[in-house]
């Protein structure tokens, strides 16, 4: 039992509030959480033409900041892959992991091309989306 309906209890009677309480407090969790669901596809590099990683993600500004800070072992933190250089948004997540595994089956040619179209320089698209 969580504190906040521990201390409703320990408090009122009345269980209709106790019951009512934790059923809006996981409402208002679930709202914050879908607040920053985006289903997107995205690219790391270490630097230009260097290594790419491509990968999907609910919540780009906070798995960019893992990546950029090293918190995800694996791939991105042993090639040091810490500029986001390309993303792209999706309606759901079915449709953002299967772009994924579309780009990921690719050619680094093509990964290349994408990230061009709109980022020739490979800059760091961070901050532009960090706020």
């Amino acid at each position: 039992m969580d504190c906040f309906v521990a201390a409703l209890l320990a408090t009122t009677k009345d269980t209709s509030i106790v019951i009512a309480i934790p059923d809006l407090f996981r409402e208002k969790q679930s709202m914050a959480q879908r607040e920053h669901f985006q289903p997107t596809v995205y690219m790391m590099a270490n630097h230009k033409g260097g290594t790419i990683y491509v990968g999907v993600t609910s919540d780009l500004v906070q798995r960019a900041w893992q990546h950029r800070e090293g918190k995800v072992e694996g791939f991105t933190k042993r090639y040091g892959c810490k500029r986001l250089v390309w993303f792209e948004l999706h309606a759901t997540m079915d449709h953002a992991i299967a772009r994924e595994k579309q780009i990921k089956g690719g050619s680094r040619t093509k990964k290349v091309a994408l990230i061009e179209a709109d980022n020739p320089d490979w800059r760091d698209l961070f901050f532009g989306i960090a706020g």
